[in-house]
């Protein structure tokens, strides 16, 4: 049997550093939860859409959900009822992954099953409760897979270990993972058909936190993975693979949704961040407050790199397949900032320092070099002079400029702080003036 020791030597030392290397440089990536939640696409009380059938089962949320449901559908209408509704007759795979492009995302992760146990494929192990046999009739995940790659972006699959009410699982848990026959029959053969179909090049795991990764058979699985599977010089994999694994064993770290610590981590992580503070699946009662804005999301992403995340931020399609007009413009804005700044972000290392309080400023450094830095603020500092207190010059010679703008800045060093004038914003490019972080880029620098 694999141990943790030795797949954290495939991870971290072996032929999947290349790929883990790769992850770390695209640095942004577009997380999608879609599926039969995408129906009714209701939230309330904490409960989020994409546990609506959870919420109908259990009475989460004081109960909102079961209400909600039996006045708009009726108390006889079932979850798997919804299943028919799940159209995507408005679903233009190529138009999301050029939306994605756009973005500036480097990746992207769908959903091949949540925990509802409804299938994006057709999975022999989910006959009839999958995206080819009812709903959209078609292979979700494979046409996803396609245009993504055709896009020149990178593939992920996002995959459920447990489904809530799968008869099996249910009774493996009562036998308190002493028998495994669910894992056996539908976890492994799904896991280990999508690796072959689809060669994915991230496995992103959740719905471990019930059974310990033993019960999974999550070391067997990724010592296959690693080993043996088409994948095994082109996959990373998060750290999602039993009770207790979770920010300790796997390969990049996920911890826990939305993620950030705001201090240097050592270990490789990711950020799973979504638009709609409320939810991973589309609601439709989801009001504008709901919505991250644009300075919400660049603050995430922003200091999620300087720290050596990776920034993972979800949308929602409707159950027709539409990325509605929020969900787009959010990506686009930030499709917009990094065109100006993506060099800071992009294939870039944590700095000496990861921020300076003085001045609400988060580094980044390039990774081929160890005497260029790049400050990013948020704010146009008050008469158009940025100080930073992190920030030693290697001589008079230092060069400091403004992404996005042609031209040196002028700069003096006053003791501890250094001192940089930036251009009056009205001489700025249009689309620069009206972004709301900027980035100097500091050549010559301790």
């Amino acid at each position: 049997m694999a141990s943790w020791r030795l797949l954290v030597v495939l991870v971290t030392v072996g032929l999947p550093l290349v790929c883990l290397a790769r992850y770390d440089d695209s640095k942004f990536g577009i997380f999608i939860h879609w599926g039969v939640f995408s129906v009714p696409s209701y939230s309330c009380g904490g409960v989020a859409a994409e546990w609506y059938w959870n919420g109908l089962e259990t009475g989460a949320g004081n109960g909102c959900i079961q209400e909600f449901h039996n006045k708009t559908y009726g108390p006889n209408f079932k979850y798997a009822d919804f299943a028919k509704g799940f159209s995507a007759e408005l679903f233009d795979a190529a138009r999301w992954a050029n939306l994605f492009k756009k973005s500036g995302a480097k990746y992207v992760v769908l959903t091949s099953k949540h925990h509802e146990g409804f299938t994006n494929w057709p999975s022999p192990q989910s006959w009839n409760w999958n995206s080819a046999d009812v709903g959209p009739g078609q292979d979700n995940v494979g046409l996803v897979t396609e245009a993504v790659r055709a896009g020149g972006l990178r593939m992920g699959l996002y995959h459920s270990l447990f489904e809530w009410f799968n008869p099996l699982y249910v009774t493996d848990r009562s036998n308190n993972g002493s028998t495994t026959v669910y894992v056996d029959t539908i976890l492994q053969p799904q896991l280990h058909d999508i690796v072959n179909r689809y060669k994915p090049e991230i496995i992103w795991a959740d719905g471990d936190w019930e059974m310990y990764d033993t019960y999974w058979k999550s070391k067997e699985f990724l010592a296959w993975l690693y080993n043996d599977s088409p994948v095994r010089d082109t996959v990373v994999t998060n750290d999602r693979w039993g009770k207790d694994d979770s920010c300790k064993h796997g390969g990049y770290w996920t911890c826990t949704d939305r993620y950030n610590p705001g201090v240097l981590q050592e270990h490789k992580w990711e950020n799973c961040f979504t638009i709609d503070s409320r939810t991973w699946g589309y609601a439709r009662n989801g009001g504008i407050g709901d919505y991250q804005t644009i300075d919400q999301l660049l603050q995430e992403l922003i200091s999620t790199v300087a720290c050596n995340g990776n920034f993972l931020l979800n949308v929602g399609p409707t159950s027709d397949g539409i990325i509605t007009p929020v969900y787009e413009e959010r990506l686009l804005q930030i499709g917009t900032w990094l065109d100006f700044n993506g060099e800071a972000i992009y294939a870039t290392k944590p700095w000496r320092s990861q921020n300076d309080t003085a001045s609400s400023v988060w580094y980044t450094a390039p990774k081929w070099s160890n005497s260029t830095a790049y400050a990013i603020f948020y704010a146009w500092p008050a008469e158009s002079v940025l100080r930073l207190t992190q920030v030693v010059p290697q001589s008079p010679n230092m060069v400091a400029q403004l992404l996005g703008y042609r031209g040196n800045l002028a700069w003096k060093l006053n003791g501890n702080t250094l001192a940089i004038v930036l251009p009056e914003i009205a001489h700025l490019p249009p689309l620069l003036q009206v972004q709301t972080a900027f980035t100097i880029k500091l050549v010559g620098v301790q």
